[in-house]
């Protein structure tokens, strides 16, 4: 069974990841529990794909194994694409979910809904044991709300209505979310890379 690192020690997005992967012959392992819940990279990519890389390099040079890491945004078109790559520290460095919910909608109030227009997109890169890399993605779209609705999820979730769907990502089942959701359709396309890229690190050696 393969060990896969992944870059991320956030438990929303660890949970989503490993139930998404359910069924693969991989062991799912982040970096606090490999030992390096300290390590963090400075996010000063222009791009989600530079973060992601960035993220996935710096721990690969650490442990060589098949390293996966991802970057998310949040792209807003009536604000020229905020908060984009910014999207987790919009607020500021240490600010809270709660905190760039709100300063979202201030930046929105009285825009009016058809132009409250959003997507989701994640960004996921994975380095195998031979430091190839390769890249993914998923994309949702929908618009921002008035007001947070909803009580489950995490970041944007409350304030993020899916098109077609007419609610928020808070107001969905886990099970939902993951079928919807811009990350949940990345890693469904990780899945499907990640079996390309254990046969080729097995083939290769």
């Amino acid at each position: 069974m393969k060990k896969i690192i992944l870059s991320s020690g956030n438990p929303h997005k660890v949970k989503e990841i490993k139930e998404i992967l359910t069924g693969m012959d991989v062991q799912i392992i982040t970096k606090d529990e490999f030992g390096y819940k300290d390590f963090e990279v400075i996010e000063d990519g222009k791009t989600l794909e530079e973060n992601s890389y960035k993220k996935a390099k710096e721990l690969w040079d650490l442990t060589k194994g098949i390293v996966i890491a991802d970057d998310t945004g949040l792209f807003v078109d009536y604000l020229n694409g905020e908060p984009g790559v910014f999207s987790a520290r919009f607020a500021g460095i240490n600010a809270s979910y709660k905190d760039n919910n709100l300063l979202l909608l201030r930046k929105l109030e009285n825009v009016a809904k058809e132009k409250r227009t959003a997507y989701f997109e994640t960004v996921i890169v994975v380095i195998d044991d031979n430091g190839n890399n390769y890249k993914t993605s998923g994309l949702c779209e929908g618009e921002i709300g008035f007001e947070p609705v909803g009580d489950n999820g995490f970041g944007y979730d409350p304030i993020f209505i899916v098109k077609g769907i007419n609610k928020t990502f808070a107001q969905m089942t886990d099970e939902e979310k993951n079928k919807f959701s811009h990350r949940g359709k990345a890693i469904r396309n990780l899945k499907v890379l990640l079996e390309k890229v254990l046969n080729e690190s097995d083939s290769s050696k």
